[in-house]
């Protein structure tokens, strides 16, 4: 099993608000997934990037690949 660090979509329509979640890379989008290691809100000024930084790094330990998308909030985050 590859596991990677992803975006999963939670807001209703036209209002993005996203998980950040360790998942199979095999399973959907908003599929199944792990565990939940953090959220992340565009729409607030600026925006809300909310993460277990100890979670992350074990599952990154572990393996994980994050996507591009989690690697720039990651960045972000300075982690």
């Amino acid at each position: 099993m590859a596991a990677r660090i992803r975006l999963t979509r939670v807001g209703s329509k036209k209002n993005p608000v996203y998980r950040v979640v360790v998942a199979d890379s095999r399973s959907p989008r908003d599929g199944k997934f792990i565990e939940i290691v953090g959220r992340y809100n565009p729409q607030t000024d600026p925006s809300t990037i909310e993460l277990d930084e100890a979670k992350v790094r074990d599952w990154i330990s572990k393996g994980a690949q994050p996507s591009g998308s989690v690697q720039k909030l990651l960045k972000a985050k300075g982690l």
